[in-house]
């Protein structure tokens, strides 16, 4: 079974084929984590440490911020790694809250986590995207 990213965040830029998202639990992760092999490409010192306490697992990476790229077939991939799944924990805040730019959010901010599940498996090599444009094209 392939290891699957898990992480707070997943740059939209880096999506290229067809991905399906869907609201998962905390339980439906943990059973994840301690059944699969994972990589962790959390982003963010402050939040990791609530994050593993409630994971169950320490999610500090390897490496700091490691950063996606896509594979051949545009899914993500991180060193010779290609991945299908990307698990993400993200901080729910209170409404109308939005972090200013470079703030690392404290705990007290956070109301909760939410987790989400982006698949890649389900799609084909139909679904790879070949409609990039050249930036020239917006003149």
């Amino acid at each position: 079974m392939k290891p699957f990213l898990v992480s707070n965040s997943f740059p939209f830029s880096l999506i290229r084929r067809r991905v399906v998202v869907e609201p998962r639990t905390i339980e439906e992760l943990k059973n994840a984590l301690s059944s699969q092999k994972w990589i962790s490409t959390w982003g963010h010192s402050n939040t990791v440490g609530v994050v593993s306490a409630i994971s169950g697992v320490d999610l500090r990476p390897e490496t700091e911020r490691p950063a996606i790229s896509l594979s051949d077939q545009n899914l993500p991939s991180l060193g010779r790694i290609t991945f299908e799944e990307c698990w993400l924990i993200s901080p729910h805040y209170a409404a109308g809250f939005r972090p200013q730019i470079h703030q690392e959010v404290s705990e007290d901010k956070i109301l909760d986590w939410q987790v989400l599940l982006l698949d890649w498996s389900q799609s084909g090599t139909h679904d790879l995207l070949s409609s990039n444009f050249p930036i020239s094209s917006l003149s």
